[in-house]
């Protein structure tokens, strides 16, 4: 067996390499368009760009509550044809994608538009790299497996959390393994997106607070990345002073509108962070826990968040300290581990605030090992974490958010519904 400090060199190494790969390899970014209304003007650039039939990507809860409605009247408007590929459900699953290639091959689409949370936005970039690279799914999975540039791919998120539309990064899960698993490659951020803060006013608040926590938690992870460049850091610090200042604003009132527009530009500049730094074990344990449990991923994140930082605080007390002062938590002063220990409680009280809870109600004790592993797999394979885990210390981490007594409150909105059902169809 090789010894855990040899495990971590080795770790670090890996890390050092692909570091390089981040700090030399072009990374496009999508031309975007800012700004209530902007969802209107890509459309009117698809009509400009000879788009003839667009795939639009999406679920069924936005086509039903008519969030699509102006969106679908402009491009008739402007000329350009669309067919909706409407199956996409939360943690889009491998059947869902193929379906959407055989309605876009059906239809002889020439582009695609993905309008929706990070599910629709990856199944999208999914599709369009299906249609132009003739591969498996499962062939796809990892780091740089397209050999093919993408069908012409456009994003318009309408919640302010995973980022997708910059991100080089598309989640896909497969419920008969219980495992979700990345497909990483830069041909799949899109060429342009709309970040249109009126589509987000109608949001309620646990999809807003979970969401935005998802945000939150991308500009954290980047920042504490060893993989960190001065780019990243900007980027990270400047989401993270947004999403501290802006979330309980659109928390207090959905339909304010410069708030919300403000949480999405936190969302892409966290994603633009974390897109070349990378993330932490908070992700690679929250993809376990949707990939066994369905858990929200936004929701997910949140709660295991305070529990990383804790663990991980010995490793990078200045940094979390410039997290604390990004987010205007340093008024008073105090030294790095105070203020290390201020941002984390800042996560536990807006948690709290925002009715999430700091316990995973369905997680089950026997399914803790294989969590851990599956987690440790993930984050040691492109995660560089500033503070290691081995199997013993992420089972006993993934345990503080057992729920012992069988119960955890959650959020609940007037009408009895807690997070986690309000989550259940949107990401």
């Amino acid at each position: 067996m090789i010894p855990l400090t040899m495990k971590r060199a080795l770790y670090k190494t890996r890390m050092k390499v692909l570091k390089g790969v981040a700090r030399t390899l072009p990374f496009p970014k999508p031309t975007l368009l800012s700004g209530p209304g902007s969802s209107l003007e890509l459309c009117d650039a698809l009509a400009l760009l000879n788009t003839r039939r667009v795939l639009l990507v999406t679920d069924a809860m936005l086509v039903k509550i008519g969030l699509l409605k102006a969106i679908r009247a402009r491009l008739t408007e402007r000329g350009v044809d669309y067919v909706i590929y409407d199956g996409v459900q939360p943690d889009p699953t491998v059947d869902q994608i193929e379906a959407g290639v055989d309605v876009l091959k059906r239809e002889g689409c020439d582009a695609i538009l993905a309008v929706g949370g990070g599910s629709s936005i990856d199944a999208a970039k999914i599709i369009a790299a299906r249609a132009t690279n003739d591969k498996p799914i499962a062939k796809m999975e990892g780091l740089f497996k397209l050999y093919r540039a993408t069908l012409p791919l456009y994003a318009i998120p309408t919640t302010a959390g995973t980022g997708s539309e910059v991100t080089v990064a598309a989640m896909v899960s497969d419920p008969a393994r219980r495992s979700k698993a990345s497909v990483l490659d830069p041909k799949l951020i899109p060429t342009m997106a709309a970040l249109d803060g009126s589509l987000m006013t109608g949001l309620p608040p646990a999809i807003t607070a979970a969401t935005g926590m998802d945000a939150l938690t991308h500009a954290v992870e980047s920042y504490l990345s060893d993989n960190a460049l001065p780019d990243t850091d900007r980027h990270a610090l400047a989401a993270t002073k947004l999403i501290l200042t802006n979330l309980p604003r659109v928390m207090e009132d959905g339909d304010d509108l410069a708030a919300r527009q403000s949480m999405a530009m936190a969302a892409f500049y966290a994603a633009l962070a974390f897109t070349r730094a990378g993330v932490g074990y908070v992700h690679a344990i929250s993809h376990n826990l949707g990939a066994y449990y369905h858990t929200p991923h936004g929701m997910a994140n949140a709660i295991v968040l305070p529990y990383v930082l804790e663990y991980s605080k010995p490793d990078c007390l200045p940094r979390l300290a410039d997290l604390a002062r990004a987010g205007g938590l340093a008024q008073d002063g105090g030294s790095d581990a105070a203020l290390a220990d201020r941002f984390i409680e800042h996560i536990r009280t807006l948690n709290a605030r925002f009715g999430i809870p700091d316990k995973l109600e369905a997680l089950k004790p026997e399914d803790i090992p294989g969590i851990a592993r599956a987690a440790l797999k993930e984050a040691h394979a492109t995660y560089a974490v500033p503070r290691y885990l081995d199997q013993s210390g992420c089972e006993t981490l993934v345990r503080q958010i057992l729920a012992r007594d069988g119960t955890t409150p959650g959020y609940s909105q007037p009408g009895g519904h807690t997070v986690g059902d309000l989550l259940g169809g949107m990401d």
